[in-house]
This record gives C-alpha cells, sequence and structure tokens, in this order.
C-alpha cells in the first residue's frame, strides 16, 4: 500500500548532508532561518554519526504553510555537498521517485543505497564553482541552490548570514554572499518547487526555538532558580540557554562534576527552600535513581529534565527514542510515588515544563520531565507564547510553633515546609522512614501512614485539563506521547479528509495515571491504537498495567532512530480497519 499524500500542497521537505566540517549544518540552518522570515513554518531537526561531535551530518527541514513541526512521509529534496558516509544516514531519509537529489559533479557516484530510491538525480560542479570566489564555500554553493527552488529572496539570505556572520567581518561575509549567488545561478533553469505567499513575519510575532531552549524558558518561568548539572548528548542545550539567562533573575547554575552531585546539589538547593532542576539523559538518570528516591522521603521538590535517547547504557547518543519511559516511572525503588511527565512538541517544552515545576513545588515531589532527542535538539517557527500565571509556590511554614511536624498527615497529603533558618522549624530530612515530626521510624502505623501520605497528595490533587491534549472525534482513539504527538496529529487529518474520524489523546501526564479523564476521554470508543517509539512497546505496557479499556486496543511501535511518519500511523489504522 502507497502511503497517504500530505494533506497540505504547500509543504517541502529537504535534507542537506555532509562529512564532518562540510558545513551541511550551516546551510540547513541558514535556510530555515531565512524561510521563517518569509512567512514558512516549519521545523529542523538534525542527524548526526556517533561521533556526537564532528562527523557526517545531516540538517532535516520540513517548511510549512501551516504551522506544524512533525515530520512528512519522505524528503522532495536531498542535496549532497559530499557523500562520505552519507549513506550510513539513508534508512533515515526516505526518498521516493518523485524526489530530487542534488549532488557534486566531482564527489562520485551517488551510493547505491540512496540512488534505488528512484530519484532523479542533478549533478553541478559545487565545489569547483565555490572556488569561483577567493575562500568559497561548497556549503554556501548548495544554499544559493537551495534558495532558488524555495524561492527565498536573496534579501532575506543576506540577512540570515550577516547575522550569522557579521562577528567574522564584513570580508567573510561578502565571500559568503558572492558564493550563494553562484549556487543561485547554477539553480537558474529548474523549476522552484515551494513557494509561499504571505507577508513576511513581524519581529516578534513568531520565534525560532528549539525543545531544549523552550525547556530551559518553561523552567525560568515556572521559578526555578538553581541549577546543578552534568553536561550529557542531547540534553546539554537546556544547560548552555539556562547559563546566561539564570544570573538576569538572580539565579545561579553550577556545572557539577557528575550526575550524582547534579541531583544532590539541587536536593540541597530545593531544602534550602530555592526551586532547583538538572538535565540529563538516560545514563544520567540511572545514576540519579538512589538520590530521587531520598527526594520522595523527604518530600523535596525538584525538576529532573531527561531528554531521551537511543538505549540501553550509552546507546546512540545523537538519535531519539522513547525508551525511558519504564525506568521514569518505575526505577526508583520501594513505593516511591512521583511525577512523571511529558512535552508535546517543541512548544510544549515551555509549558510542560513550567508546569512541571509548578506541580513538583505544589506537592513538595520530584517531577521527572521526559523530552527527546528529536524534541529537544529541534528548532521550529513557533508563534510568541501565551504567558501562563503558574509560578513555583510550596506551602511554607513561615510559623511552625512549639511542636512542628514537618511530615503531618493531612487530608491533601502536602505538609508545609519549614525552610532552614526559620525558627522553631528544624527537623530530620533524610531518606529514612519517620514519624510525622521527621524522627527516624520502623513502626508499621508510621510507614503506612507516611506512604499512604506521599501518595494521597498525588492521586487528589487537581490537574486540570492539562493531563492530555484531546482532539478530534470518532469509534477510534489513538494514544500517544511526546515526539510521536506531531506525527499522530497529521495522520488523524489525513484520515478525516478520506472520511475516517478518529480522536486523538495525547498524554502529557505519565504518573499519576488518570483513569477517570481517560474513561470519560474514551466513551463511544472502540478501538484504541497506541503510537509510541521503542522496541518493548513501553507506552502501551504502561496502560495495560494502569488503565482498563473495553475497546479493541492495539500498538504500532519501533525503536529509533527512525521516526514515525504520518502516511504510516494512517496505513496501520487503515490495514487495521
Amino acid at each position: 500500500m502507497t502511503l497517504q499524500e500530505p494533506t497540505n500542497s504547500k509543504s517541502i521537505s529537504i535534507v542537506v548532508a555532509g562529512s564532518g566540517g562540510a558545513g551541511a549544518m550551516t546551510t540547513g540552518n541558514t535556510l530555515f532561518d531565512s524561510a521563517a522570515k518569509l512567512g514558512w513554518h516549519g521545523s529542523l531537526t538534525r542527524t548526526l554519526g556517533p561521533q556526537i561531535r564532528g562527523g557526517e551530518a545531516a540538517a532535516l527541514l520540513r517548511l510549512t504553510s501551516e504551522p506544524n513541526t512533525g515530520p512528512d512521509d519522505y524528503y522532495q529534496v536531498m542535496l549532497a555537498i559530499d557523500w562520505k558516509n552519507v549513506e550510513r544516514f539513508a534508512p533515515e531519509i526516505p526518498l521516493r521517485p518523485d524526489s530530487l537529489i542534488i549532488c557534486d559533479s566531482g564527489a562520485g557516484d551517488v551510493p547505491e543505497v540512496i540512488a534505488q530510491s528512484g530519484a532523479k538525480i542533478v549533478q553541478f560542479p559545487i565545489a569547483k564553482a565555490a572556488k569561483k570566489v577567493k575562500k568559497g564555500r561548497p556549503n554556501m554553493v548548495a544554499l544559493g541552490i537551495l534558495a532558488h527552488l524555495t524561492n527565498i529572496p536573496e534579501v532575506l539570505i543576506s540577512e540570515t548570514l550577516g547575522q550569522k556572520l557579521g562577528a567574522k567581518g564584513d570580508q567573510v561575509l561578502q565571500t559568503s554572499l558572492a558564493t550563494v549567488a553562484i549556487g543561485r545561478e547554477l539553480a537558474a533553469d529548474m523549476k522552484v518547487l515551494a513557494s509561499i505567499e504571505t507577508e513576511p513575519l513581524k519581529k516578534g510575532d513568531h520565534w525560532i526555538i528549539s525543545g531544549n531552549q523552550a525547556a530551559g524558558l518553561g523552567a525560568l518561568n515556572g521559578g526555578i532558580r538553581f541549577v546543578a548539572a552534568y553536561p550529557i548528548t542531547p540534553a546539554t542545550e537546556v544547560l548552555e540557554w539556562l547559563a546566561p539567562a539564570l544570573p538576569e533573575v538572580g539565579g545561579v547554575l553550577v556545572q557539577a562534576e557528575d550526575e550524582l552531585s547534579s541531583i544532590n546539589m539541587i536536593i540541597g538547593s530545593s531544602y534550602g527552600g530555592v526551586p532547583a532542576l538538572t538535565a540529563t539523559s538516560g545514563p544520567g538518570l540511572a545514576l540519579m535513581i538512589e538520590s530521587l528516591g531520598l527526594a520522595v522521603a523527604a518530600e523535596v521538590p525538584l525538576v529532573v529534565v531527561n531528554v531521551m535517547r537511543g538505549g540501553p547504557s550509552t546507546g546512540i547518543p545523537t538519535k531519539s527514542e522513547q525508551s525511558d519511559l519504564n525506568i521514569a516511572v518505575y526505577g526508583l525503588h520501594g513505593d516511591a510515588p512521583h511525577l512523571v511527565l511529558a512535552p508535546l512538541s517543541v512548544e510544549d517544552c515551555l509549558f510542560c515544563l513550567q508546569w512541571s515545576v509548578y506541580l513538583a513545588e505544589a506537592m513538595q515531589v520530584p517531577a521527572i520531565v521526559l523530552s527527546d532527542q528529536m524534541m529537544g535538539q529541534a528548532r521550529a517557527v513557533i508563534s510568541r507564547p501565551t504567558p501562563h500565571d503558574m509560578v513555583a509556590k510550596r506551602e511554607v511554614a513561615h510559623d511552625p510553633g512549639d511542636n512542628y511536624q514537618r511530615y503531618a498527615v493531612t487530608e491533601s497529603g502536602i505538609s508545609p515546609m519549614s525552610i532552614p533558618g526559620i525558627d522553631g522549624g528544624q527537623y530530620t530530612a533524610d531518606g529514612l522512614e519517620h514519624s510525622p515530626s521527621g524522627l527516624p521510624s520502623s513502626q508499621t502505623e508510621h510507614h503506612a501512614e507516611q506512604m499512604d501520605k506521599r501518595l494521597r497528595k498525588l492521586t487528589r490533587f487537581d490537574y486540570a485539563d492539562h493531563w492530555a491534549d484531546i482532539s478530534g472525534d470518532g469509534q477510534l482513539a489513538i494514544i500517544t506521547w511526546g515526539s510521536t504527538t506531531s506525527a499522530a496529529q497529521e495522520a488523524v487529518a489525513r484520515l478525516q479528509q478520506n472520511g475516517v474520524h478518529a480522536k486523538l489523546i495525547a498524554l502529557r501526564l505519565i504518573t499519576p495515571a488518570q483513569p477517570g479523564k481517560m474513561a470519560a476521554a474514551l466513551i463511544g470508543i472502540d478501538k484504541i491504537m497506541v503510537i509510541e517509539q521503542s522496541h518493548s512497546a513501553q507506552l502501551f505496557g504502561f496502560l495495560k498495567a494502569h488503565y482498563e479499556f473495553s475497546a479493541s486496543i492495539k500498538t504500532f511501535h519501533r525503536p529509533g532512530p527512525l521516526v514515525i511518519r504520518p502516511g504510516e500511523i494512517v496505513n496501520q489504522i487503515q490495514e487495521w480497519s
């Protein structure tokens, strides 16, 4: 069965590939930023070799006339600056006979794994043409070719390059512009493949932002004022964004010596009254688990942003996968209730992080936020976000009195927390089970009432409608989470065009489970398909364990690094029907 055609004809997907130092990412980013100024929406992701930095790379762009940050089914254009190891990305770059491959005539034959797609091949003397300009670079020739194919005016390319290269001096900028012009000349006889008829965006109306940057901003908006972390791919950009931003609001970022130090530093900060966060990926989260249990037992709020990558162990640092769900939900030993949340898009990283800080502080509980490489490192054009008023606010014991009960058993499960220095507010905060006063205790009564208390504050809290994004209607439901949401949204739109109506339930709150709200969302549903990017269908297993389904349920899943595309979801549903 052939994949369904995109609903939006004003959409083009482009790959720019090359070896380390060829400048593929610079070309992709410059084209994307220029297109955004013209009015295009869309996203830019990247795929890298195992070297993490250096080595082969490809910029994966999708430009759309309407907001859409997900992948399409295939790429209309692939431009290879050279062919060194690019074939390693072939499965991630689906091409069709109606696709176009543009490459350097002096770079050798197109690799068979690429050529077998049947795509039309157009060769230009890219490297040779670049030499016409002193210090000209082939990637700027490539930029000129792609700017012609997407009908992006020279003035916007010039403006974008000026912003990117201005610090290197006018000579470097003029050299790049002259080389871009040569690329335009080479492609002058080619048909423009995509064009948008809109007014250029007004400055400030739209942002170009990555998921990791949006996560950092959301954390800052939520009230985070201390961050301790150890750099790790693909979460490092969260820290890079926060490092200069935190001091501007009176906050501090510390680069710790490892993940163990990071988690314990933020526990200390939060215990001292300052909302705190760390960012990591799967291997780092594994190291933090014991201390997260301490934060649960001591009821210390904190946020851990986990930008997922392929596993196990060090796995595939540069590729995306949704396979840290089980460790996030079940990894803590003992009965340790905590929050697990997941943003649904680049834009939602901002809201989800702000909400996570709010929830962690309000309930005095650790929150693990599961982003992933695809979403975290993607750059997207989004509408200027609407500010939210959810700011960290924990219940503080300002006047503890003579018999302060730090872990007093309350109906909500939330007990006023003393901050060090408050007169009369001294208490023991450690990982041992304790009485309401905080003194270590092994009594059955204390253990039972404290476990009930820690669970009760999560299950009785009002999460409103933020627990999931629900759209569409019909007798079929798609349940998904994280970065697969965008593909599922587009699949639902395509199905509707074909007369198949479906409801999409994209989970933002993973734990605690919301069985009542899920049951209400599934009224009238007779079929459910669960979509996820993990080898063992972790979300499917979680749903079966924590929810009751009367409808027939099926899963479509696979591990990374191959993203799930909207046409595949459509096909799965049509075949099931």
